[in-house]
């Protein structure tokens, strides 16, 4: 995957004040992943998505250029179920889905439009502030918190299955913090990022984070879900707005997912992880 050292970032330039034209094809973009993803009608999703590109070509060939690469993205990804599923077949057919729902975008951003817009500051020369390294300290002590009382409480970890066999519970830890890499590769490097040239930051982080929490209902995160996706979503563009690391939003991440990991193994099997309040 590509990745960069980049010292300006063009995503973080002044944009122009909101253009109502211009923000109605962006919404439909993010809706047409609600509808794909969330409500799971994905004809809708797809004429939304195919009408909210055209729209945006009609209206200004920027922002058709940057909604398109989101589009193929999602695009890609809506190609197979997300639903959690730790089958061998699913296992890599997803992976491989994942993989080239980042790859296409950077493969057009850099080969076709010659840009590159889409990058992937993983050193940013940076050192890491106190705030930060207590946030490090403080997202897996709030996962513990919450995620055992999210998953059980409301059943959601049925949208799981049970894990059963040593090659499970490897493919599940794997695939686990394979998606959580991959949500921030796309979510915040492709589509944020994108949105960033457009539009205020406050706005790209909701257009954003629409797309990433709809993925995430499919993906399992459903019930009450929303009411810790939705903030989570959210806080990752803020945090990557203000560090511009890439790979800081990719640790908190993992590290949320690490309890996410045990939360849910746990709650298949009580007896596994038995350390949980709830």
């Amino acid at each position: 995957m590509p990745s960069a050292t980049t010292t300006s970032d063009p995503a973080a330039e002044p944009v122009p004040a909101v253009s109502w034209s211009a923000l109605l094809p962006a919404v439909g973009v993010s809706v047409s992943a609600v509808l794909i993803f969330g409500v799971q009608t994905a004809w809708a999703g797809h004429a939304l998505l195919v009408a909210s590109l055209a729209t945006a070509y009609l209206l200004e060939r920027s922002l058709f250029r940057d909604l398109l690469l989101i589009g193929l993205g999602i695009g890609i990804v809506s190609t197979t179920s997300v639903e959690a599923d730790i089958s061998w077949p699913m296992f890599v057919r997803l992976g491989l889905v994942l993989a080239a729902a980042v790859a296409v975008p950077v493969l057009v951003d850099r080969l076709v439009y010659r840009c590159e817009a889409i990058r992937f500051p993983w050193l940013t020369g940076r050192r890491w502030t106190r705030l930060q390294w207590t946030y490090v300290v403080l997202v897996p002590v709030l996962g513990f918190l919450i995620l055992p009382v999210y998953f059980i409480r409301s059943g959601a970890y049925e949208n799981w299955p049970a894990i059963h066999t040593a090659s499970e519970y490897a493919r599940f830890f794997v695939g686990v913090n394979a998606v959580g890499l991959w949500d921030e590769l796309f979510f915040i490097c492709v589509c944020f990022a994108l949105l960033r040239r457009h539009f205020p930051v406050w706005l790209a982080n909701l257009l954003q984070a629409t797309i990433f929490v709809s993925f995430l209902w499919e993906l399992g995160y459903r019930e009450w879900g929303p009411a810790l996706t939705v903030p989570f979503a959210l806080l990752q563009g803020f945090i990557f707005t203000r560090t511009k690391s890439l790979t800081y939003v990719v640790l908190i991440h993992l590290l949320f997912d690490a309890i996410v990991y045990l939360a849910i193994v746990h709650a298949h099997d009580r007896a596994v992880f038995p350390f949980f309040l709830y």
